[in-house]
């Protein structure tokens, strides 16, 4: 389980979503909802929410699982990719949109939350923080291999705020064809705030704690990418 500095409850119509909330040193600023793999609020979404509350974020994970497997958590192996493949499964695609722009709105009204909101994920939490932005939830949008954002990017134009798109070109879990269909939606929106950045790398390189996947160079490549992209668009104190 995540070791947050406190988790709060959204609520819902059906019950209550937890959020995990992680707090910059100085104790305020812009906040970011991420929204997790299908491996779940883990050990890898606590490092990345560290990571951006160390550059000035206030970082709220919600447990996009919770109305069927609460406190999910799959190990980063075959078997734990099998688990999460199954719980992914049983997510309903329209309520998860109606969370994720739940989660967006509940940082935004936080006493510490001071300045706009992002929404940023990895593969589901990629579609996740994508499908915020179709809403018109977030400032700014960072989707790491969203694996439902090419059959989305019809809706590309109702994004109003800047995005940054993550891709591999060798990934597996997404044809290439898919990768090109976003990129000719970015290169045809002729909007100098959507962002394209294609990865030599597979699906999950960010994930560290998956060996199967990660992929150090790329790591270290989009997350720079990803730290000026937020610097430009959500700027905290120190920027």
């Amino acid at each position: 389980m995540p070791n947050p500095d406190r988790t709060e409850a959204v609520a819902r119509g059906d019950g209550a979503m937890p959020i995990h909330l992680w707090l910059p040193e100085s104790g305020r600023g812009p906040g970011i909802v991420l929204f997790q793999e299908i491996f779940g609020v883990g050990p890898f979404i606590e490092s990345v929410a560290r990571k951006l509350s160390g550059l000035g974020y206030v970082v709220g994970a919600p447990e996009m699982f919770w109305r069927f497997a609460p406190g999910f958590e799959a190990a980063h192996d075959e078997q734990g990719m099998r688990e999460a493949m199954g719980a992914a499964g049983r997510l309903d695609p329209a309520l998860a949109g109606l969370d994720a722009a739940a989660a967006v709105d509940h940082l935004r009204g936080l006493p510490e939350v001071d300045g706009g909101v992002a929404a940023m994920g990895y593969c589901l939490g990629g579609t996740l923080a994508f499908a915020a932005g179709i809403e018109g939830r977030p400032d700014a949008v960072v989707s790491y291999y969203g694996s439902m954002v090419p059959q989305l990017i019809g809706s590309l134009d109702q994004v109003t705020c800047p995005i940054l798109f993550h891709f591999g070109t060798e990934d597996r879990f997404l044809p290439v064809e898919q990768v090109q269909k976003v990129e000719q939606a970015v290169n045809d929106s002729r909007r100098d705030d959507i962002e394209l950045d294609l990865q030599p790398a597979g699906h999950a390189w960010e994930n560290a704690e998956a060996p199967m996947f990660h992929d150090p160079d790329a790591t270290a490549a989009s997350w720079a990418i990803t730290v000026d992209f937020l610097g430009r668009r959500l700027p905290t104190a120190a920027d």
